[in-house]
């Protein structure tokens, strides 16, 4: 099957001529009238950024995603591609409503009208693994239906594959292979992606995230209603806003947008220092502002989880990059683990340094991140820094705010809003706060422990005077032991004594 499923993708990537990407190339571009003439029947009369949009969408869902994420990277697209690769965020073609109505009947085993009081069959967004409709609730709620599209496991099992399989061959046949753990990222991947073909999954993700915003004056997370979802349906409430992309209509609804832009990073920090849980899939189709300014979130299908340690580390390397201290960033390389505990701290820090100071004091317009993380990786592979997979989705998400910050606002400062959040967090974690913070939190449990504490001394004594007890009759033991074998070695060679002096007797 992946044999074929590769077929299928050359294909199509050879029916809508994605090979003038590569014989654009100056080195292959007298090959290009060549492969032109002999492919004449094709019809390549669209523009190449519509055709890739089409072709990535021929594809599936993990293509579509791929295009998703393109999009958000204008500083390294041009612009006829971006503008194309943008409408898969909410533009890929959906399923029919005869499927949606029969997808429905089947999850809830009645008809729609039975279980809606209204239901539009036409979707008002569609997605690569889902699309969205809007519904009324017998009892007046307004709400947005998220319906599974159909067949979808088989095709992305047999992409994943297809991944893992080229992964393998990475790290066998090129030499960065293993240290960026290939596999173990297509893994990481794969288990996200078949969160996302739950949607109880992402009802529960959705429902987490807005306990964690629950009022806040930043974000909105709609609520679920849980009695209407299914493994294939969620039901949730309908949220009203403006695209975050529509940035003259959110000026003309009186938004400040580099405020908006500031809040964004804020929202993002926040997500992954205070609560260890964020949302991976911030794209512009996914982010809308509602009239009030707030942000609101859909699409809870890929959610990131961090824990303590990693949250300390990250960090530790954020606020010492943006206090330009380079050698903590390579010392807490060395202290988690990402780097081997050989490494040379001063010879990381110069490396680190040189590719990092040239891009401070910039507003994001002059700053390609796209260059800085290609100029780090290749100074990370120097010092064999090994690619966190937990991280990738962190990273990714990292790639989409900087995209969402420079159509919002190119002159950003990111270190400047970024750094005075990450000083109070870590001001939380290890000063006077934090050790408050902490005492506070094991507090219910100390006073469970504490009444208990004569008795667990008491065990541990006892449990160390037997210990000792029964190593002493171990010892004993084996002791005896010891001794019956050599009594019973000295017997014998009494016997075969006693035995050659009277056989030689008789001799």
């Amino acid at each position: 099957m992946r044999l074929f499923r590769l077929l299928k993708i050359q294909y199509v990537a050879f029916q809508f001529g994605l090979d003038e990407f590569v014989l654009s190339h100056s080195r292959l571009r007298f090959l290009r009238v060549l492969v032109r003439t002999l492919t004449f029947w094709r019809k390549l009369d669209k523009p190449r950024g519509e055709r890739l949009r089409l072709a990535l969408a021929t594809l599936g869902p993990i293509f579509v995603k791929f295009g998703q994420m393109l999009s958000t990277r204008r500083d390294i697209l041009p612009q006829d591609i971006a503008d194309e690769l943008a409408k898969l965020q909410d533009q890929v073609p959906p399923f029919s409503s005869e499927l949606v109505l029969t997808t429905l009947e089947k999850e809830y085993g009645q008809k729609v009208d039975d279980v809606f009081f209204k239901f539009d069959p036409v979707p008002i967004a569609s997605a690569s693994v889902a699309q969205v409709h809007l519904a009324t609730l017998p009892n007046g709620t307004e709400v947005a239906v998220k319906i599974l599209r159909p067949n979808l496991a088989s095709v992305i099992t047999h992409d994943i594959a297809l991944m893992d399989t080229g992964a393998w061959l990475a790290e066998t046949l090129w030499a960065d292979g293993k240290r960026l753990k290939l596999r173990q990222v297509v893994s990481e991947f794969a288990r996200h992606l078949d969160d996302e073909l739950d949607l109880m999954r992402e009802a529960a993700n959705c429902s987490q995230l807005r306990r964690n915003f629950l009022d806040s004056p930043l974000l909105l997370v709609p609520e679920v209603y849980w009695d209407y979802c299914r493994n294939g349906v969620m039901v949730m409430e309908r949220v009203k806003g403006i695209p975050i992309s529509h940035v003259e209509e959110l000026k003309a609804q009186g938004i400040d947008i580099p405020q908006l832009a500031r809040v964004g990073v804020e929202i993002f920090f926040t997500q992954v220092f205070r609560d260890g849980y964020f949302h991976a899939d911030m794209h512009p189709g996914n982010i809308f502002v509602g009239k009030d300014g707030r942000y609101i979130a859909v699409d809870f299908g890929i959610m990131g989880t961090l824990s303590d340690q990693d949250k300390n580390y990250l960090a530790q390397n954020f606020l010492a990059f943006f206090r330009r201290d380079y050698a903590r960033v390579a010392q807490a390389h060395v202290e988690a683990g990402w780097a081997p505990k050989d490494t040379r701290v001063d010879d990381f820090e110069a490396a680190i340094r040189a590719v990092c100071e040239p891009i401070f004091d910039k507003p994001l317009k002059e700053i390609s991140f796209g260059r800085v993380l290609l100029q780090l990786f290749q100074a990370s592979r120097q010092f064999n820094v090994e690619i966190q997979p937990q991280l990738v989705l962190l990273q990714k998400t990292l790639l989409n705010i900087e995209g969402l910050g420079r159509d919002l606002d190119p002159d950003l400062d990111l270190w400047k809003t970024a750094k005075p959040f990450l000083e109070n967090w870590m001001s939380e974690q290890i000063g006077l706060r934090g050790f408050a913070s902490r005492v506070q939190k094991e507090a219910p449990n100390w006073a469970i422990i504490l009444p208990e504490f004569p008795r667990l001394i008491h065990q541990a004594f006892a449990e160390n005077r037997n210990h000792e007890l029964e190593r002493r009759m171990a010892d004993l033991v084996a002791e005896e032991k010891r001794q019956n074998r050599l009594l019973m070695l000295i017997a014998m060679l009494l016997a075969g004594l006693l035995a050659w002096q009277i056989f030689g007797n008789f001799a």
